[in-house]
């Protein structure tokens, strides 16, 4: 918990305090990032060749950059098709929760709201903003209760309970849901729309909170196009 309150007060300092404090994280990120690049060996390019001829063919290989993996997470001999079904386990679960929250992030700036209060003391769904600020509105106990509520699903419900996935975020556990309805073709198919919208909803949902954060208007491109969001007005 007091590791979550200095992250809100960080996002609630003042626009130019959190700019500069920013640029400078980005700026050591960078020259730490150019640093290791500089000293960091060679990559064997058999290695990669191995690692391309193996997953080439993968979901998510496609035009036009094909089999992309530029920090080299699944090169080398130690690599194998278990690593890269975990891997592609984790940026499904990634994409799947920032299409919720992009979802989310939209129609809540649209005023959309559930009816009622959030606690016993009467704070309403209505009265808590949108976004970062949200944080700031949620009581603690609100807080504490939604970490909890999602480390639950992640320990007990969204994972392969009973080992019957046929493929990297299968999460039926047993039951069809009319999946078997569709063609092998269709189902690929499918699975790359699911593994493209994530990815998309990804940099999405992490371009809302950068431009909310550095400047409190995260539709950048309203603003540019002369039609302000009105991000949060009235809160």
């Amino acid at each position: 918990l007091s590791a979550l309150r200095v992250v809100i007060r960080f996002v609630f300092l003042n626009t130019s305090t959190r700019f500069a404090m920013m640029k400078c994280l980005a700026l050591a990120f960078a020259t730490l990032s150019t640093f290791a690049a500089s000293f960091a060996p060679i990559a064997n390019p058999k290695q990669h060749n191995t690692a391309l001829n193996a997953f080439e063919n993968e979901l998510g290989a496609q035009r036009p950059l094909g089999f992309w993996d530029p920090l080299n997470f699944i090169s080398g001999p130690e690599v194998t098709q278990e690593r890269f079904d975990r891997l592609r386990y984790v940026e499904i679960k990634h994409g799947r929760i920032s299409m919720l929250a992009f979802l989310g992030h939209v129609m809540t700036t649209q005023g959309l709201r559930l009816s009622g209060s959030i606690d016993m003391e009467g704070t309403t769904f209505a009265s808590i903003p949108t976004g970062l600020k949200a944080f700031s509105k949620i009581p603690d106990a609100g807080l504490i209760q939604l970490f909890l509520f999602i480390g639950f699903l992640e320990l007990n419900v969204m994972k392969d309970v009973n080992g019957t996935a046929t493929c990297p975020g299968d999460l039926r556990n047993g039951k069809d849901f009319g999946w078997s309805n569709f063609s092998d073709e269709e189902q690929r198919g499918k699975r790359a729309i699911e593994l493209n919208n994530g990815r998309a909803a990804m940099m999405g949902i992490l371009g809302l909170m950068v431009h909310e954060g550095l400047t409190g208007e995260p539709y950048v491109l309203n603003s540019l196009l002369g039609y302000p969001s009105n991000f949060n007005a009235g809160f």
